[in-house]
């Protein structure tokens, strides 16, 4: 076992002596989150498009996946987006840049990329595939590296979303 000076950790009060490395996936969930959402800006600023948020560059991405309509709930169950507000919000500004458009079907809205959003989706692409595939294969990490990492960062997220409801109980 590491010592905790050696553990690299956001908030050292929190160290658990059963799981300390669970301090550090913390840590590392913190900083990745951060600079995805970093890079999911400043690739959609490269694609063309300024002052885009995090949230509304994954909406753009998510609402012209597989190009069908989506709901808004089937949005947010999808990335795991509890405040329907925020993502409400997000849809509304993504319309309004004509990137999204909305049409009312029964009693839902439903949401699609409009032909722009579909351009800039695809300059985004562009820009990624530039930028961070070049960054990666330097990486020497491996894509059946990557594939696994991404089955752990999904599992992590059931895990805290099941502990956020144990929490939510007390």
């Amino acid at each position: 076992m590491r010592s905790s000076s050696t553990r690299f950790v956001s908030s050292n009060h929190l160290v658990s002596d059963v799981s300390a490395e669970l301090s550090e996936l913390e840590y590392g969930l913190i900083m990745a989150g951060n600079a995805f959402n970093r890079w999911m800006m400043r690739c959609m600023l490269a694609a063309g498009c300024k002052d885009m948020t995090a949230i509304e560059v994954s909406l753009l991405h998510h609402v012209g996946h597989r190009e069908r309509h989506k709901g808004l709930a089937d949005i947010c169950f999808v990335l795991n987006i509890e405040d329907t507000h925020i993502a409400s919000y997000a849809l509304k500004k993504l319309v309004t840049r004509g990137y999204v458009k909305s049409e009312k079907i029964g009693k839902e809205v439903l949401f699609s990329t409009t032909a722009a959003g579909r351009t800039l989706c695809l300059k985004y692409r562009e820009v990624r595939e530039n930028c961070l595939i070049g960054v990666l294969r330097e990486s020497g990490l491996t894509n059946e590296q990557i594939g696994v990492a991404a089955q752990m960062l999904r599992h992590a997220s059931g895990l805290y979303d099941t502990a956020a409801r144990a929490a939510a109980s007390l």
